[in-house]
């Protein structure tokens, strides 16, 4: 059997691997864009700011790596066409067109960055940041001297990226158009966010669209309504992703929620024995039990296995997102999972968010550090929609929101969560974990909203 997949990032690279693993007589051959397979996109900013000293340790596994799994890999090839009917895809090269055919085929397409309404983006000294060219193009621009930097956009690349800028000397400014950085966690986390980039010298500015980027002989000047404009020596614009799709959709893919490739949970598209999985496709939401626009890393991992195994005949289903995501800005860690207040009220919940502060360990034990915690349930049923953390990153806030996003995994209650068997020791936590306290306080919050916190943990 002949697997042909389109794209060398997570999902393709995970359909390709997952399908050689269950079935090694299975010819496969992965088309690669440009000549980097398997990098972390993730990791690019750590790249920039000099934490990752050589880019090639961006890379999940070598190309030598691949190709002792039984991976051909055909780098700086691009797909042009796909013939659903004959079974063949269209690629070229330097080398010229050719035809590839296939018995099962995996679009793996991934996403593009979004091009917003604002004149002056292809100036030279406008960056997006998406692909190792868009990286390299960037380093260069960092090492010929550039002091100072706009960031277009405040979320999660766009405060990465704050932070690799600080940390190679420019001077930042933010620009973001809602009224705080991190526009998908609730605006009092985001603030608190806003505040620690304040903190580090990282101008913050809110409320401003961007409308234009203008050439001037000291640098590109930034405008924006209302009434904002700097001078700068570059611009990075990160405003967000959407799925790339113009080839599926030639071939007669058929697309769904944000114009993504509509997929079934074994990631099977409406075309015969053509699959697709990653940043290009819906995303089933496993809470929501209906299809989103979920691009994350993990999950196109995940949705690249199933459709490996789906490829050589398997019948496993992608269990779907819950969203979850965590992000490191200088001292502070943001996390979240599941659905916010206002999102679950608009799925039809009785939602009911609570706020608690609680500290990631005994108090009394040195290096307490404090958590804000937002938990969100159905005042009704009691049941677990979501929850948001921001904290110190040393206070294990990435491994903390995976408390609620297991439970919320398994449809648990909000009390549910007092019921987890958690570890327990004073330099790293308390009887009732932070996680329990603030279901707590949910849970009492819920009773009365003028209700006393709960107790900070009986015990040792």
């Amino acid at each position: 059997m002949r697997l042909l997949a389109i794209g060398g990032s997570d999902a393709g690279i995970a359909a390709a691997l997952r399908a050689r693993e269950l079935d090694t007589s299975v010819e496969v051959t992965v088309v690669v864009a440009d000549a980097f397979p398997n990098f972390s996109i993730c990791g690019l900013p750590y790249y920039l700011s000099g934490d990752v000293p050589d880019w090639r340790d961006l890379a999940h596994r070598t190309t030598t790596d691949l190709e002792d799994a039984g991976i051909e890999l055909l780098l700086d090839h691009t797909a042009r066409a796909i013939d659903p009917a004959g079974k063949q895809v269209t690629v070229t090269s330097q080398c010229g067109e050719r035809q590839l055919g296939y018995d099962r085929l995996v679009i793996g397409t991934g996403a593009v960055p979004v091009r917003p309404p604002i004149d002056g983006l292809d100036l030279p000294g406008v960056h997006v940041l998406h692909t190792m060219a868009d990286t390299f193009a960037l380093h260069q621009a960092l090492t010929a001297g550039a002091r100072s930097a706009v960031i277009v956009g405040g979320g999660y690349i766009g405060l990465e990226m704050a932070e690799a800028f600080y940390a190679r000397g420019l001077e930042v400014t933010v620009v973001e158009q809602a009224p705080a950085v991190m526009p998908t966690v609730d605006l009092e986390l985001g603030r608190l966010l806003g505040e620690e980039l304040s903190r580090h010298d990282v101008q913050v500015v809110n409320d401003v669209t961007v409308k234009a980027i203008h050439h001037e002989v000291d640098g590109l000047t930034v405008a924006g309504q209302p009434d904002f404009a700097v001078t700068v020596d570059l611009v990075l614009v990160v405003v967000g992703v959407r799925p790339d799709t113009e080839l599926a959709v030639a071939a007669g893919v058929q697309t769904g929620v944000r114009g993504a490739l509509r997929v079934d949970r074994r990631m099977r598209t409406n075309l015969p024995d053509v699959l697709a999985a990653g940043d290009c496709v819906e995303t089933w939401h496993r809470l929501l039990n209906e299809p989103t626009y979920l691009p994350l890393g993990t999950t196109a991992h995940k949705q690249g296995r199933v459709a490996g195994e789906t490829a050589v005949g398997r019948d496993r289903e992608f269990a779907g997102s819950l969203g979850t995501q965590v992000v490191k800005v200088f001292e502070l860690a943001v996390a979240r999972t599941g659905l916010r207040d206002q999102e679950a009220a608009a799925a039809g919940f009785d939602s009911l968010t609570v706020e608690s502060t609680q500290f990631d360990h005994k108090a009394y034990y040195p290096g307490a550090h404090q958590l804000h915690i937002r938990i969100t349930g159905d005042r009704t049923s009691g049941q677990l929609l979501g929850a948001q953390l921001v904290g110190h990153h040393d206070a294990e806030v990435a491994k903390r929101i995976d408390i609620p996003a297991s439970a919320l995994f398994h449809h648990m209650t909000v009390d549910g969560l007092n019921d987890l068997d958690l570890s327990y020791t004073p330099p790293f936590g308390s009887p009732w974990d932070a996680i329990q306290l603030a279901a707590q306080a949910w849970t009492q919050g819920r009773r009365s909203p003028a209700a006393a916190s709960p107790d900070p943990g009986v015990g040792p």
